[in-house]
């Protein structure tokens, strides 16, 4: 199953998308979107979407006269001491409309203190979650979240991941040689989902971009049961074109 490279990846979005709250947190009664253009260096044309979009995750309000402000999203999240907790909920607000969105479970990954961490996820009765029947900190050779968080760790990184989670073989599909995963680590396109069509158990597919914000190291999934792996295509897609506002959220 071929993924061509998606050039809606979030990453630059978010950038444009970070110029423009910096510029309307300049203006606090509010700021026309031509000013905006102007100040933050972007065609109207492109500004469109993006505003679209902030105003979509409640970063920006638009006011009665047309100007736009801070929204209540971006307030929550610099809040001091409730931030924590302020992004938990908005990730899992955002977590759950991608997941009605795409029809499958979706899940947030980190790589913390040298293990794969499934931070949060969002499931339901008609979109049910991995069975984790192998631990998925041992399984990241062969999962779609654990592959997408080795692309982004230098050698030595892979190397000494791997050197405490030994590669095995979990489906007949897994990798088990460290020389082939590494190279379709590294021919990975950083725009295109990374896939597990079996690998990590029979019966589940699925997919993981990268989440780039700051060094962080992170990654957003989803996964099908086999019978929709014809949806797997579509909703890896969708789940790349919609991962900018969680990439926002994690930037802000």
């Amino acid at each position: 199953m071929a993924l061509k490279p998606e050039p809606t990846a979030p990453f630059h979005s978010v950038q444009y998308a970070l110029r423009v709250l910096e510029t309307v947190s300049r203006h606090g009664g509010g700021v026309s979107d031509v000013q905006i253009a102007r100040e933050a260096g972007l065609p109207v044309a492109h500004l469109s979407s993006l505003l679209l979009m902030l105003r979509r995750e409640g970063y920006v309000e638009q006011v009665s006269d047309g100007a736009y402000v801070i929204g209540d999203s971006l307030v929550l999240l610099g809040s001091g001491s409730t931030r924590r907790e302020a992004l938990e909920a908005k990730l899992q607000e955002t977590l759950t409309e991608l997941r009605d969105s795409v029809g499958a479970a979706v899940y947030i990954s980190r790589y913390i203190d040298g293990e794969v961490k499934i931070t949060q996820f969002a499931d339901g009765p008609r979109t049910p979650k991995v069975h984790e029947w192998v631990d998925f900190r041992s399984a990241a050779h062969a999962s779609a979240v654990g592959k997408c968080l080795l692309t982004q760790l230098d050698l030595d990184g892979r190397r000494d991941h791997l050197s405490r989670h030994k590669i095995a073989r979990l489906t007949s599909r897994t990798i088990t040689n460290e020389k082939v995963l590494f190279s379709k680590l590294d021919s990975q396109p950083p725009t295109v989902p990374v896939l597990d069509l079996q690998e990590y158990a029979v019966g589940t597919v699925c997919a993981a971009v990268p989440l780039t914000a700051g060094s962080a190291v992170g990654c957003l999934a989803l996964s099908l049961p086999i019978e929709h792996a014809h949806r797997l295509r579509s909703a890896a897609d969708t789940l790349n074109r919609r991962a900018a506002p969680v990439v926002l959220s994690l930037a802000i």
